[in-house]
């Protein structure tokens, strides 16, 4: 019994062992057997369908979503003083520290942007920035965008209602305008001082100057020659036509001509009368007299009539000598003038010179320029004195409402550079694309935005190239659109909507810009589908029955997403539906 198991057993492992030897030599092939396993199979033909749709080209811009037109705030001056640039000292040797600092969040027209030792720091809009302290009498466009931030009437001066304005703005939230202090007071009254002192020392060295021992003789000499000079200007002003002896003997003359015409006249009677016939006798005539002798009455009359002669010429010679003597007494006294006008020329000239190398001339020159200085200083100083605003008090931004992006500064920190980034409201999406790309871009194309979350939103190229840095590099150099076909252009995108982006700035965002599009359906086929023959023209091959083909020549356009829009050469041998071959497989 025992051995007839064991002999059942050994059978069977034999029958076992020979059956697996069957399998694995049935499995057993030789390397001619594996050769000709490993043939290529038939080709065949890929092929896709040609359709009728719009095409439109696009760039794909990876971007990230922030808020727009971000700009560095700085303060343009001391804050609490009339100081001028910033520093870590202000006015007084007191550092300008932060006491509280900007806020992210939106920021409004005449808000307060932060504190510099308890003084505060405001917000208006204007597109000129704060670049120095205004005070009374200033004048410029800064002070016309002041005045328009305060709704005063826009004069361009810094005047009292400005000044009131100022006082009304600060007290309203909470603030004391900046002004004059006791210290500041006391300045003034030193500096007044310092133009007193110099106007007397300079009062004091002219006169020492006028009164020195080297240039006494001079000055006399020169008095002395002035009063000549009025001396003969007056005796020129006061000699008259005729002297009183001229006068008394020019009438005694003429009265001897008068009394020589009335001998004249006498005589000229006389001999009339003497002339004269004697009158007809009305009765028995009387014996007729003897002729009266005339001729010593004619003689009376010739003398007379010579005496009155000599008598005028007597007045005529007289006249003629009053004359010349007068015109000789002026000839005189205009020389005397003359003389005298050289005389006080040449004195003053003396004295001139002597004063320009007088030691005193010296003296008088420092004390004039000593005086225009302590003016000078006084003038200056004016211009900061009394109710002012102060240049670090102010930050003009070109548009507000606005929002503070990120504060640079922390309360206790001192001022010495940017204390915050300001955004407009407004958001935007910044990016690169490839140089080769960037090429294809224009301002205003029309693109569009997804958000992570797959949502689609619409959006418009706004800039590219360094018009679309919001930043400027600091300390690398950015890479440029130089002409190459290499590197990277910024971009920059602005959203047509703005609804529900809040949530969203600082993620990425995927952005296809429309570069290019059909004006309608066209007759597309995959861009590998288009072969150019040896005749340069370009063809696409139909697929047939089986494995046939037959070429047909087209015109091709735009190209987008993988696709071009193609035009049969021969109308009709290229329809919508008709496979194209894409590749030989």
């Amino acid at each position: 019994m025992g051995r007839s198991r064991v002999l059942a057993l050994v059978v069977a492992g034999v029958l076992v062992i020979a059956g697996v030897g069957w399998a694995v030599g049935s499995r057993l092939r030789s390397p001619a057997d594996e050769a000709s396993a490993r043939r290529p199979p038939k080709p065949s033909l890929v092929t896709a369908p040609a359709e009728r749709r719009k095409l439109t080209s696009t760039v794909t811009v990876s971007g990230t979503l922030t808020y727009g037109s971000p700009l560095p705030v700085t303060l343009a001056g001391t804050v609490g003083g009339a100081g001028g640039a910033v520093g870590a000292v202000g006015t007084g040797g007191t550092p300008q520290r932060v006491t509280t600092a900007p806020k992210p969040g939106p920021i409004r027209a005449g808000q307060v942007l932060m504190q510099v030792n308890g003084r505060p720091v405001f917000a208006m809009e204007g597109k000129k920035p704060m670049y120095r302290p205004l005070v009374p009498g200033t004048e410029g466009d800064d002070v016309k965008q002041l005045q328009r931030a305060l709704r005063v009437k826009v004069t361009g001066v810094f005047d009292a209602a400005t000044v009131a304005a100022v006082k009304r703005w600060y007290a309203k939230r909470g603030y004391k305008a900046q002004e004059s202090d006791l210290e500041s007071r006391k300045t003034l009254q030193q500096l007044r001082q310092a133009v007193q002192t110099a106007e007397e020392t300079l009062a004091a060295d002219r006169k020492a100057l006028n009164e020195g021992l080297d240039v006494r003789p001079l000055r006399i000499r020169l008095d002395n020659a002035r009063r000549d000079l009025r001396s003969a200007e007056k005796a020129l002003e006061e000699v008259s036509e005729i002297t009183p002896e001229q006068e008394t003997q020019l009438a005694a003359s003429r009265r001897a001509v008068r009394a020589a015409e009335e001998q004249v006249l006498a005589a000229e009677q006389a001999l009339a009368e003497a002339r004269k016939p004697a009158p007809t006798p009305t009765t028995t005539p009387a014996p007729t007299p003897s002729a009266v002798d005339t001729s010593l009455l004619e003689m009376k009359l010739a003398n007379a009539r010579q005496d009155l002669h000599e008598a005028q010429q007597a007045v005529f010679a007289y006249e003629e000598q009053i004359r010349v003597e007068r015109d000789k007494r002026l000839e005189e006294l205009r020389k005397a003038v003359r003389t005298a006008k050289e005389a006080e020329a040449t004195a003053a000239q003396a004295l001139s010179r002597a004063r320009k190398v007088s030691p005193l001339r010296m003296k008088v020159a420092h004390s004039k320029a000593n005086l225009a200085d302590a003016n000078a200083m006084l003038a200056e100083y004016r211009k900061t004195y009394g109710v002012s605003v102060p240049a670090g008090e102010i930050v003009f931004l070109p548009t507000l409402p606005a929002r503070i992006d990120k504060a640079e500064v922390k309360p206790g920190d001192t001022i010495e550079g940017k204390v915050a980034t300001v955004t407009s409201s407004a958001f935007a999406v910044t990016g690169s694309v490839d140089a080769k790309e960037a090429k294809l871009l224009r301002p205003g194309q029309e693109a569009g935005m997804e958000t992570m979350d797959g949502t689609q939103l619409p959006a418009t190229l706004t800039a590219t190239g360094e018009e679309a840095r919001l930043t400027p590099a600091q300390g690398e150099e950015g890479e440029e659109d130089d002409g190459s076909d290499t590197g990277s252009v910024p971009v920059l995108l602005t959203p047509g909507s703005s609804k529900g982006l809040k949530s969203l700035v600082g993620s990425p965002m995927t952005v296809r810009i429309s570069v290019g599009s059909t004006e309608g359906e066209v007759l597309a086929v995959p861009v590998s589908a288009v072969v150019t023959s040896a005749d340069g023209r370009p063809r696409v091959r139909v697929a047939l029955d089986g494995d046939r083909t037959r070429e047909v020549e087209v015109r091709t356009g735009l190209t987008a997403d993988g696709d071009v829009e193609v035009t049969p050469v021969r109308a009709g041998e290229l329809k919508e539906g008709d496979r194209v071959v894409v590749s030989d497989v």
